[in-house]
């Protein structure tokens, strides 16, 4: 048997399943194609904002922070997929792989406090922003004397 048809008895199932996805992807833009509306109204174009009439233009600038905090979301959501990872093999990487994932959370946790203390999840205005006051009390030992 020459090595040509041994690598196809190999790998023809593997064959097959791109045939049969590619051909599934075909017949559906192909029947979505055929079978969809061709109707062209007035407001057929226009943007739909969860049931309600637009307000605004579609140009809208957004605030950067709406971007930093999807950021930070996906930066500390990544980071608890790899500790789910670390939970699951805690048995084979015993304490070396226990202090591995202390120093990780710590940096974690280092970059959280940096981003808390540089405002960066700040979400109120600076002129909206309460500042909080903390008063010390001074007891006096010598207040009740008589």
């Amino acid at each position: 048997m020459s090595t040509t048809t041994q690598v196809i008895a190999h790998h023809w199932a593997f064959a097959v399943f791109l045939i049969v996805a590619m051909g599934l992807c075909c017949l559906m833009l192909a029947g979505a194609w055929f079978l969809g509306g061709r109707a062209h109204g007035r407001h057929k174009n226009t943007p739909f904002e969860s049931g309600i009439d637009p307000v605004g233009s579609t140009q809208m600038r957004l605030s950067a922070k709406f971007y930093l905090v999807a950021m930070f979301f996906v930066i500390f959501d990544v980071e608890a997929l790899y500790l789910y990872a670390w939970s699951t093999s805690i048995r084979e990487s015993g304490w070396v792989g226990f202090v591995e994932a202390a120093i990780f959370i710590l940096v974690l946790l280092a970059g959280l406090v940096y981003l808390v203390r540089i405002g960066a999840l700040d979400w109120a205005p600076a002129r909206r922003r309460v500042v909080v006051k903390t008063d010390t009390v001074s007891h006096n030992t010598n207040r009740h004397t008589q």
